[in-house]
């Protein structure tokens, strides 16, 4: 019994914490109206990213309407401002959850508006980025950890009735008392292991890291690093609970903003070659992030070597504890013939 209150326990702590994310969804959904765009109509829209799907995201506007955008190839995301008021090209990828953004475009027939351009300031994107990069992995597991925890339940549930048969049998013959208390203890073991592995769902540990390298002043993907990449690519084709973390580098050869564009570049170099040529799905990858050289140098920037060693981008691929960790057994020896 007391295995069955460890379970229900531990559900009921569960649904407490998701339950403030489903509630708002619900308020979310039951105040707030989708906006429909006619066909050809042009629409300029200012609001914040609440969705973010393959190729369309959706904004809810200033003025509360929620509207479904379609990217194409021919849309342009930048930034606003810049040199000239040009801003910095940036991949659709950086479209994310939580950035504030400026879309212009003409609806199509189902309603959608086709963006023609999309901007959004610095200050806002880094702010969206570091969103993004703790909230995506702690919904996946969440995701993940709702679907297990049926499965948990009915585990500790059956172990319970295993117990009240051992209890049963002790008592009705003499030698069979020493074989339940061994099988008691089994039980709660395994009831334990199980939880100690829901617990390190948020627990990540790299598996491989993978440096690419790019030529000078490049952001362009070079034929050995796209073999590398598919090489990676190989050690996810079975794997489960895994995420890709991409970090773009750059060695200090000019000013600190142009080193950290450069970088940026890079690390979305990498995840569009991941995306168009493996089919990585966008949620298996970490938002990328450049970090310039703002990090301490892999290798010595005083020669030819080191620079092109520290004109990379960082791969890492991270594998779920909680997911991969064997499930735990009972000692079948010592359980009655009446026991599944």
């Amino acid at each position: 019994m007391k295995i069955t209150r460890l379970a229900q326990t531990f559900a009921f702590a569960l649904l407490l914490a998701l339950a403030p994310t489903a509630l708002a969804q619900e308020s979310t959904s039951t105040q707030t109206a989708t906006t429909s765009v006619a066909s050809g109509q042009k629409m300029k829209l200012k609001g914040v990213v609440t969705r973010r799907d393959a190729d369309t995201f959706t904004v809810q506007a200033d003025g509360g309407g929620l509207t479904t955008v379609l990217l194409t190839d021919r849309t342009s995301v930048k930034t606003k401002g810049g040199f000239f008021g040009g801003g910095t090209n940036y991949a659709t990828t950086n479209l994310l959850r939580g950035l504030r953004v400026e879309v212009e475009g003409r609806g199509d027939s189902s309603g959608q508006l086709v963006a023609e351009k999309v901007r959004f300031g610095d200050k806002d994107l880094r702010v969206a980025q570091s969103i993004e990069a703790r909230v995506d992995p702690v919904e996946s597991r969440v995701g993940t950890a709702e679907g297990r925890i049926g499965t948990v339940e009915q585990n500790a549930q059956r172990m319970s009735g295993q117990l009240d048969e051992l209890a049963a049998v002790s008592n009705a013959a003499r030698g069979g008392a020493v074989a339940a208390l061994e099988t008691a203890e089994s039980a709660v073991a395994g009831v334990n292991a199980t939880n100690e592995r829901i617990s390190a769902l948020d627990d990540f540990t790299a598996q491989q890291s993978l440096n690419v390298s790019f030529k000078h002043r490049s952001a362009v993907l070079t034929p050995d690093a796209k073999l590398q990449l598919d090489e990676m690519v190989k050690q996810t084709t079975n794997a489960r609970g895994y995420m890709l973390e991409v970090s773009g580098y750059a060695y200090d050869f000019r000013a600190k903003e142009s080193n950290r564009r450069l970088s940026q570049q890079r690390a979305d170099a990498v995840v569009r070659y991941l995306a168009e040529n493996h089919r990585i799905p966008l949620r298996r990858i970490v938002t990328p992030f450049g970090y310039g050289n703002t990090v301490e140098p892999i290798a010595d920037n005083t020669t030819r070597e080191g620079r092109a060693e520290n004109r990379r981008a960082e791969v890492r691929l991270l594998v779920n504890k909680g997911l991969t960790g064997s499930a735990p057994m009972m000692n079948e020896g010592k359980v009655s013939t009446a026991t599944p």
